[in-house]
């Protein structure tokens, strides 16, 4: 494992993007930033975090055996990591709200972006960015947004965060090179949020409807049980939860 730690930088995704545009780094290539300046989230939110307080990361990881057909397994995988590392932290109450946002009760405490680095229709690489909130006490104008420091009243040492982080990845991304997608599947939808509860959701034309999660496709769709009593599935773009 090779740990690139910058002071400030825009983004740390941006970063590792512009070294794989000359060569593929070397497999879990981790860049770590104190400040990022512009954070990307999906579907190009920006992901704000204070000066110092909060872990944002990068990793490179090589995925060349892995087919393109299954690239909503990585999401799944780093998701599931995030997760059963914080859980051996103690933080309490832990989901995914799909498809990677990881909350902690209805807060959410991280968020990821994942980009794959394709070539001549092959996976060759993919680039893992998070932003964990740790230690930040103040969120303005995120009602839904915590961080570890708040949940548990416990000032976290970064470091130590990011050790136990990249421990569990590297135990999850060894699961998904030994090809145990039911596994990895199965682990991930039990800890979706609100599965199998009745939920609201938004489509893209801002109307409502009522429908139970049953878990996702291999490709990342979300699996509903909608009012008609049929099992539908929605891409990220053409669906909201409410909560």
């Amino acid at each position: 494992m090779y740990i690139i730690k910058l002071d400030a930088i825009d983004s740390t995704n941006s970063y590792l993007k512009g070294l794989t545009s000359v060569n593929l780094p070397k497999d879990f290539t981790v860049v770590v930033a104190n400040h990022q300046t512009s954070g990307r989230g999906q579907m190009g939110t920006t992901w704000q975090t204070m000066d110092g307080k909060n872990l944002t990361v990068s990793v490179f990881k090589d995925i060349a055996t892995l087919e393109v057909e299954r690239q909503f397994y990585i999401s799944m995988v780093v998701a599931i990591a995030i997760c059963s590392a914080l859980d051996k932290l103690k933080i309490p109450k832990l989901s995914i709200k799909w498809p990677n946002d990881i909350l902690s009760a209805n807060k959410k405490i991280c968020g990821t972006l994942i980009e794959n680095v394709v070539k001549q229709n092959q996976l060759k690489g993919s680039i893992i960015g998070f932003g964990l909130n740790v230690n930040q006490k103040y969120f303005e104008k995120l009602p839904k947004a915590s961080s570890m420091s708040l949940i548990t009243g416990i000032v976290y040492n970064k470091d130590e965060i990011l050790s136990a982080l990249l421990t569990e990845l590297q135990t999850y991304f060894a699961l998904l090179e030994a090809k145990s997608y039911s596994e990895i599947k199965s682990k991930y939808e039990s800890l979706l949020f609100r599965k199998d509860k009745p939920s609201t959701f938004q489509n893209h034309n801002a109307d409502t409807f009522s429908g139970i999660i049953k878990g996702v496709t291999d490709s990342g769709k979300l699996s509903i049980w909608t009012e008609d009593d049929i099992i539908k599935t929605f891409d990220l773009k053409e669906i909201a939860l409410l909560y």
